[in-house]
């Protein structure tokens, strides 16, 4: 996937590849984790500490069949990545999962979260889904919100956070859960 850009008209969008791996879990810590996420946002610095991913798992969803990690640069330095997966068929429409959405911090609340989602969406599309999942940690009310303007729901489902496991950090709190959120393809792309 080439060409595309953020909302003042510039970067370029493609698709990752194993060499872009280590770039991918800098940004996705860089906008999640740690100091640095506080300048953003989208900053889960409250709620968890450590990583948010590793290499290994970013090489997995890389390699995948039916996953792309898509990236948004501009002049050679990653803005936005997300990841987009097709999932098993369970009967009903074709669904894939939405995922790994990071923003630089210094680039947060400026249309390009905005730029890579909608090529998340568009990428869905030519996979042939017709519903999108993702799941967005319950306590993280104004992402859940910014992803409802875009054209998302709740489906009222939560799943469980993993306690125990440090590849997705160490919780600062006993209560957290995932929110499962949908969004219908059936339609035009979502509004601002």
């Amino acid at each position: 996937m080439r060409g595309g850009g953020v909302a003042d008209g510039t970067g370029r969008l493609r698709t990752a590849d194993l060499d872009d791996v280590p770039a991918v879990v800098a940004l996705v810590e860089r906008a999640y984790r740690g100091e640095a996420s506080r300048g953003g946002w989208t900053t889960e610095a409250d709620l968890l500490e450590g990583q948010r991913t590793d290499a290994a798992s970013v090489a997995e969803l890389v390699g995948a069949p039916g996953s792309a990690v898509l990236l948004l640069e501009e002049d050679g330095a990653l803005l936005a990545c997300c990841h987009v997966r097709v999932l098993p068929a369970a009967g009903g429409p074709r669904r894939a999962y939405v995922g790994m959405v990071a923003v630089d911090p210094a680039r947060q609340g400026g249309g390009t979260g905005r730029a890579v989602l909608d090529a998340a969406v568009e990428r869905a599309r030519g996979l042939g889904a017709r519903v999108l999942e993702m799941t967005v940690i319950t306590q993280r009310t104004e992402l859940v919100a910014w992803y409802e303007r875009r054209g998302w729901r709740r489906t009222g489902e939560q799943r469980p956070f993993p306690y125990g496991d440090e590849r997705f950090g160490r919780p600062r709190r006993d209560d957290l859960a995932f929110d499962v959120l949908e969004r219908s393809l059936a339609g035009p792309s979502a509004g601002p």
